[in-house]
């Protein structure tokens, strides 16, 4: 923020320089009481004008992503091609296990599958139609012939040429084949769902024998390689930890008196230990939708850009939120405060001597502080030899 001109203006026009009158043992010469003390004064020391205020937050950077990718299926690790520290991209092979194994198993589930798709007559491309099996077209075609062959005798019978015997043995006949040709389609529908099952145990095989390889679940570094070639694991057994820094997540916490003037989208400025001097930038994405009922606090969170890699997770950090919009207060010079053991004093002047006021500090702002008690806009404050005052010590 720049400098306020005016105050600046107003306190070189104003300032009284001169060095102390008194004699060397702080008392004139012909007078036994202490000789006044020469201070700068600023004529209008308080004034209020609006400020940019800022909430300030702790907390914590955290990563945007991280993962402790474990091993999906059981085996002997045989290669491990990453490295901690080394950056991956998404899908990366972080470690191999042998597949001899789930390679068997796969050719023979799709063994097993190949073999009914050529009893039903199916290509793995083609719909299931019971009538197009083979053994449900031969029963179909042998239930046509009984049904042509009764329809015929059934003439027959008619024009008295054949007897009641033959005909109902013809009859017998076409009822037979019927059901052959309904329990040939049932048996082919079983068949297809055997099928149905036999392709789900390819897929399965198939899957045990990706999982084999542990890939990266998202572009990043390795944080940790948790195997070696060799190592025997099981379902479930972490092989590595996979981070993503860039973005960042900056986990602050604010004060409850602030919930309503911090929003999703709104800017902040951040700085850590490990870079003193340095200010980063970040934006809020989230904020909490309940107090920490602990602490009455609010849980914010930011993302943090990281280019470069400089931030790490676990960094405490300190953030600047401005509030939405300027606010008055009461300004005077940095150098008219003075403070100790936590209690800050100013000296206003009142005539030929200063009465000490105790302060509350604000925010600082340029070579100002802000006061919010204990002083009022129009008053005058003494800004130089502060520390050799005391409530009612005389002035020039």
């Amino acid at each position: 923020m720049r400098p306020y001109p005016f105050f600046i203006s107003v306190l070189l026009g104003s300032a009284l320089l001169a060095s102390a009158c008194s004699s060397a043992d702080g008392k004139s010469a012909d007078r036994g009481t202490p000789a006044p003390i020469r201070v700068s004064i600023a004529p209008v020391a308080a004034i209020e004008r609006p400020i940019a205020r800022f909430i300030r937050a702790t907390g914590t950077l955290m990563a945007e992503e991280q993962a402790g990718v474990a091993a999906e299926t059981a085996g002997r690790i045989v290669a491990t091609p990453i490295e901690r520290g080394a950056a991956i991209g998404q899908g990366a092979e972080l470690a191999r296990l042998s597949a001899t194994e789930t390679d068997a198993q796969v050719r023979e589930a799709e063994a097993n599958a190949a073999q009914i798709e050529a009893r039903l007559g199916l290509r793995a491309d083609t719909p299931f139609e019971a009538g197009a099996v083979p053994e449900v077209q031969s029963a179909k075609a042998s239930y046509d012939l009984a049904q042509s062959e009764f329809v015929r005798i059934r003439s027959l019978l008619d024009q008295r040429v054949v007897s009641q015997s033959e005909f109902d043995q013809r009859r017998t006949q076409v009822e037979a084949a019927r059901q052959q040709y309904e329990a040939a389609r049932n048996g082919a529908a079983q068949q297809y769902q055997s099928l149905q099952a036999a392709r789900a145990r390819v897929s399965l095989a198939r899957k045990a024998l990706a999982d084999t390889v542990v890939r990266a679940p998202f572009s990043g570094l390795v944080a940790e390689r948790l195997v070696s070639v060799g190592d025997y694991v099981t379902r479930g057994t972490k092989v590595a930890v996979v981070v993503r820094i860039n973005p960042l997540r900056a986990q602050l916490t604010v004060p409850e008196q602030f919930m309503s003037a911090v929003a999703v989208g709104q800017p902040i400025t951040f700085e850590v230990d490990a870079y003193p001097g340095r200010q980063f930038d970040g934006k809020v994405r989230y904020v909490s939708p309940a107090l920490q009922a602990d602490r009455r606090a609010l849980t914010v969170e930011a993302s943090v850009p990281n280019p470069a890699n400089e931030l790490k997770p676990g960094l405490f950090a300190t953030a600047r939120m401005r509030q939405p919009a300027p606010t008055p207060a009461i300004l005077v010079p940095a150098t008219a405060v003075q403070t100790a053991a936590g209690t800050s004093r100013v000296y206003v002047v009142d005539g030929d001597h200063v009465d000490e006021r105790v302060v509350t500090v604000g925010q600082i702002v340029d070579t100002f502080v802000e006061i919010t008690n204990g002083v009022k806009a129009g008053e005058r404050v003494a800004t130089t030899n502060v520390a050799q005052l005391a409530d009612g010590t005389k002035v020039q």
